[in-house]
C-alpha cells in the first residue's frame, strides 16, 4: 500500500529548498542595495569635476553624498576657451583618481547608472542630454541647464516624455545662508530680495545665463516663482535685472564685472532686513544630487527652472528694447514655438 503523498509544504526536501532559494534572493538584495551606484560625467572642462568626484568618491563619504562613486568620465569640450583651455587638465585630474575616460558619450552610457552633465558650455547641453534621456539614465544638468531657453524647454520635454529623472540647478541654491534666511522669523514675511555676484559673459548664449544664473538662482530661491515682467539697466561693468513678481513685489539680481566681485544676497522683510551668511556650497549641492539620484524625485522643479531661464532671457531682451519691461510670459511664448521646432521624436 502506497503512502500518502504529503503536500508540498510540509515535504522537509521542499521546505530545504525553498530555504535555500529565499536565502539566496535575499544574499542577492542585500547585495544589490550595497552595491554604489555608477555614475558617469559628461564634459570634463570646469572645476566642478574634481569637486564632485573628491565628494562622491570619499571613502568615508555620509549621508546622501556615500553609495554613489564617479566611475566614468567623458572629456567633450568645445572651442571656447574656457573649455578649450581647461578639457585636458580636469580631464587627466580626473584620470589619476582611478575614474575610467571614455570616448564618446554611448561608452559611457554602458558604464553607469546615473549622469552628471558638467560641460561648461552650455550650448551643447541638448545634444548631449538626448542620448542620455533616450537610455532613461537619472540626469542632472550643471549650470546653465541649456544654452537658450528653447533648448531648455526641449531637454524638460524630453525627460517627461520618457519619464526620466532630470534636474538642473547652481550650487548657489543651496547656499546655507540663502536657505538661513527662508528660516529667519526676525524677517517677518520676505517682501523683496536683492542678489549679487560676479557676472561675465559666454559669447553665444545669452548674457546672464553663463555666471549671472549663480546670483539669479537664490534669488528666486527667496522670492519663489511669479515673476511677471524684467528690466535690465546694463553698463561696462554693471548690470541690474530687476524683476516684479505677483502682488507687486521686486526682487533685483546686480551683475558685477571690473570690481571686486563676490556672492551675496540680502533679503527685505516685512519686520527687517537680514543680509545672508556666508556657507559652503557644493556639499549642499552634492547632498541634493546624492539623494535625487537615490529617489529619482528632483528637488527643483522644471517649472521652476525654466522661469529661471525666461527671467535670464526676458534680461537680454529688455536689454534690446533700451531697457523696456518684458514679461515672461512673452518670452517663454516665443521660446515654446522654437522648442516645438527641436523636439525629439
Amino acid at each position: 500500500m502506497k503512502s500518502p503523498t504529503r503536500p508540498c509544504g510540509r515535504n522537509p526536501w521542499f521546505r530545504a529548498l525553498l530555504f535555500l532559494v529565499m536565502t539566496g534572493i535575499a544574499r542577492e538584495v542585500r547585495a544589490a542595495e550595497a552595491a554604489p551606484l555608477r555614475a558617469g560625467i559628461i564634459g570634463l572642462d570646469t572645476s566642478h569635476v574634481p569637486a564632485f568626484a573628491k565628494l562622491f568618491n570619499n571613502p568615508k563619504a555620509t549621508g546622501d553624498v556615500a553609495g554613489i562613486r564617479i566611475v566614468a568620465g567623458y572629456p567633450g569640450g568645445t572651442d571656447i576657451p574656457a573649455s578649450r583651455d581647461r578639457v585636458v587638465k580636469f580631464t587627466e585630474d580626473l584620470r589619476k583618481t582611478g575614474v575610467e575616460i571614455v570616448a564618446s558619450i554611448p561608452a559611457l552610457l554602458q558604464k553607469v547608472d546615473v549622469v552628471f552633465l558638467e560641460s561648461v558650455d552650455g550650448r551643447i547641453h541638448l545634444q548631449e542630454a538626448i542620448p542620455v534621456i533616450l537610455a532613461g539614465k537619472p540626469l542632472f544638468i550643471d549650470k546653465p541647464v541649456a544654452g537658450s531657453l528653447a533648448d531648455a524647454i526641449a531637454i524638460f520635454d524630453l525627460a517627461k516624455k520618457h519619464n526620466v529623472p532630470c534636474f538642473s540647478s547652481s550650487s548657489l541654491r543651496y547656499d546655507p545662508g540663502v536657505r538661513g534666511l527662508l528660516k529667519n522669523e526676525t524677517l517677518g514675511t520676505i517682501m523683496g530680495a536683492m542678489t549679487w555676484g560676479p557676472c561675465s559673459y559666454q559669447a553665444g548664449i545669452p548674457d546672464m545665463f553663463f555666471y549671472g544664473i549663480h546670483g539669479i538662482e537664490p534669488l528666486f530661491v527667496l522670492m519663489g516663482p511669479g515673476c511677471e515682467t524684467v528690466t535690465r539697466i546694463q553698463t561696462k561693468d554693471t548690470d541690474l535685472v530687476a524683476g516684479v513678481w505677483k502682488g507687486g513685489r521686486i526682487g533685483a539680481y546686480r551683475g558685477i564685472r571690473g570690481s571686486k566681485a563676490e556672492f551675496g544676497a540680502m533679503a527685505f522683510g516685512s519686520k527687517a532686513i537680514v543680509p545672508a551668511a556666508r556657507g559652503g556650497v557644493y556639499e549642499s549641492l552634492g547632498n541634493e544630487i546624492g539623494r535625487f539620484f537615490k529617489t529619482g524625485k528632483p528637488p527643483v522643479t522644471a517649472e521652476e527652472t525654466l522661469e529661471i531661464f525666461a527671467f535670464m532671457e526676458a534680461a537680454d531682451e529688455s536689454k534690446r528694447q533700451g531697457g523696456a519691461p518684458v514679461s515672461l510670459a512673452s518670452v517663454m511664448a516665443k521660446a515654446k514655438a522654437q522648442a516645438a521646432a527641436k523636439a525629439i521624436k
